[in-house]
């Protein structure tokens, strides 16, 4: 019986993330009147940035739950 590869996204500890569109962006920076440069950084060799696919100068919204807040969200930019 093979195996089937399981997804380092799974994990009960890490947060859900996915990768923004351009447009997606463009809202974000609007919205909290930052640039790109002015986002949280994230290595390109980062195990969830390898697992999504994500290329330098990608921005990735990360959801994770929180008991005070019910839902965090936030992002981070490729480099």
């Amino acid at each position: 019986m093979a195996s089937k590869k399981r997804s380092i996204l799974d994990h009960v500890f890490v947060p859900k993330a996915r990768i923004l569109s351009k447009e997606e962006v463009e809202e974000v920076l609007r919205k909290y009147r930052v640039s790109k440069e002015n986002l949280p950084k994230i290595l390109e060799t980062d195990p969830v940035v390898v697992e999504l696919g994500a290329k330098k100068g990608d921005v990735i919204e990360f959801i994770r739950n929180s008991p005070v807040a019910g839902k965090s969200i936030y992002y981070r930019v490729v480099i």
